[in-house]
Order: C-alpha cells, then sequence, then structure tokens
C-alpha cells in the first residue's frame, strides 16, 4: 500500500511541476465503459457497462508530441448470466500521443491500476471480493481522440488491454475494457491540437 501511495504522489507532484510551464495543458474527462473478463481456459465474463472520470496533463514535447499522464476512477468486471462482477480502480495511464495537427490524435501507453473495490453479484446477493483480487493491475492503453479546433473539447476512444492477473489465485483473469467519452483541456496559449 506504501508503493501505492508513492505512486500516486509522485503522479500529482510531477504533474504540477510540468503545469508551471505553458506547454502542459490541464484537463478533464468522463466517459462509458464496456468491460469485459478474459478467463484463461475457462468461459469469459462477457461486458458490462460502466463510467470512468477524472483528470489528465497534456503536456507538449513537440508540435506533433505529447505526453499524457493521467488519473481517473474506472468501473470494470464483467457478466455471466445473472453473476455480474463490479471492479472499481484508480487508474493512472502514462500516455505518447501523435498529433496530426488537424485535431486527430493516436495514443499508446502503459496503465497502472490500483483496485478500490471488488464485488460479486448474483441475483439479490452481492458478496465483497476485494481480499480475492490483486491490489494492483497492468494494462497497455491504444486510442485515438480528436480535439475540436480552437477549443479544448475533444472526443476519445481507447481499448485497455489487460496484461496482469486480476485474481490472486489460481485462475488467470485480465481486465478488457472499451471506453468512449469527452474531455477538455484548459487551454492557455495557441497550441490547441
Amino acid at each position: 500500500m506504501k508503493k501505492i501511495i508513492l505512486i500516486v504522489v509522485c503522479t500529482t507532484v510531477s504533474v504540477s511541476l510540468f503545469a508551471q510551464s505553458s506547454n502542459v495543458h490541464l484537463g478533464i474527462k468522463a466517459g462509458v465503459n464496456v468491460a469485459s473478463l478474459n478467463v484463461a481456459n475457462g468461459v469469459d465474463f462477457n461486458s458490462r457497462s460502466s463510467f470512468y472520470a477524472g483528470g489528465l496533463a497534456h503536456i507538449h514535447v513537440t508540435s506533433h508530441f505529447a505526453v499524457q499522464p493521467e488519473l481517473y476512477f474506472s468501473g470494470q468486471g464483467g457478466k455471466d448470466g445473472s453473476e455480474i462482477i463490479k471492479l472499481g480502480y484508480l487508474n493512472i495511464p502514462l500516455l505518447g500521443q501523435y498529433m496530426t495537427g488537424t485535431g486527430f490524435r493516436l495514443e499508446t501507453g502503459p496503465q497502472l491500476g490500483i483496485l478500490v473495490s471488488g464485488e460479486d453479484k448474483n441475483g439479490d446477493v452481492k458478496v465483497d471480493i476485494k481480499d480475492n483480487l490483486n491490489a494492483v493491475d497492468f494494462s497497455w492503453a491504444f486510442g485515438a481522440g480528436y480535439q475540436f479546433p480552437g477549443s479544448g473539447v475533444g472526443i476519445d476512444a481507447r481499448y485497455n488491454l489487460g496484461i496482469s492477473n486480476v485474481w490472486n489465485s489460481g485462475t488467470n483473469i485480465q481486465n478488457r475494457v472499451f471506453a468512449v467519452g469527452l474531455f477538455y483541456q484548459f487551454m492557455n496559449d495557441m497550441h490547441r491540437h
């Protein structure tokens, strides 16, 4: 737990220091997740819808390349018939973004997920399964977005491919999440892409 707190503190401090630069745009984001669980040698859990919401720091390195760390809550999990696995993560991706100069951008990078909650719901029965889950989840993000010219408003679509095992014993299970939503970058200079 101390390592997780240290990572969150370091990320926050780093973003705050970078925010002093005119090449940094802080922002907010929110949208819908369609999440599922990939079960090795077993039956996958089908997709369930949830939401995500949080903040970002868009850091221009060149006119066509940026680094974007984010911090956001993400509802994940999956369902199989009447059984629904609800997982909540505090996700911290570090994305590299290529911007075309026309508003379109492509992005990819690693993501660290810190488990916040875990619940198995079957009908009216709810069981807390957080103790059966790994506290940290690693994934790789792939995405694309578009920021409307002359504004901080944009749309974003992303696929997070889980790499690490969600379950802490036995069965190997990975998160799979497709997310789509809106973002807003607070603009402080002429970089509007």
